[in-house]
């Protein structure tokens, strides 16, 4: 989506040529592919591991970390995959977005008027905010020290982000919308009235 927003906005004369269906579609089945190979090392490496003792996962779904508490394996390996994949995936793929948005700034800033520069902003504010709100929660879940995570603080970043962001997208996306606006505007006026 940052390189939709990329071509659009730096580019908009030659969007239709750069972002054409062949394009859409490899983009999909690359992420796809993406999500589908990255997590099957670890599902290799945790079928490996011995689990001893309680059989019950303190969270809420079950996920990597909680899972490592519960062996009685070297968990190394996976601790490393987990770095390895946070740094070699991740990263570069949040580098590659906040470059995007880089040039997305610089173009804003080059619009001469105010309502065009505020119009291309507020389209790609919303996802530059879901985007923050996304990788924040995976860094601080996943690219931790052990020595620093703790189970409950585990839980409220794997609230955040499989709960939470995803009921947030529609309502941040949605806030372009005017009508949507002009309800939440109605709301949030009634609810300062009412406390007077």
């Amino acid at each position: 989506m940052a390189y939709d927003r990329y071509v659009a906005i730096c580019h908009p004369l030659r969007y239709t040529i750069i972002i054409n269906e062949k394009v859409s579609i490899l983009m999909a089945i690359g992420c796809w592919m993406f999500a589908f190979l990255v997590p099957m090392g670890h599902t290799v490496l945790i079928s490996h591991f011995y689990f001893c003792g309680s059989h019950e996962i303190n969270h809420f779904f079950c996920d990597v970390l909680p899972l490592l508490t519960l062996s009685c394996s070297n968990t190394q390996a996976i601790e490393s995959l987990s770095l390895i994949l946070g740094t070699v995936i991740a990263l570069p793929c949040l580098m590659t977005i906040l470059t995007s948005y880089v040039y997305i700034i610089s173009t804003i800033l080059r619009i001469h008027s105010t309502e065009g520069r505020h119009k291309v902003f507020s389209t790609c504010s919303s996802h530059l905010t879901v985007v923050i709100l996304y990788y924040g929660t995976i860094m601080c879940l996943y690219m931790r020290p052990t020595s620093m995570q703790s189970l409950n603080q585990n839980k409220l970043f794997a609230l955040l982000h499989n709960v939470l962001i995803p009921i947030f997208n529609p309502i941040i996306y949605s806030l372009k919308n005017r009508e949507v606006k002009g309800a939440l505007r109605k709301i949030l006026d009634g609810i300062s009235f009412s406390k007077y």
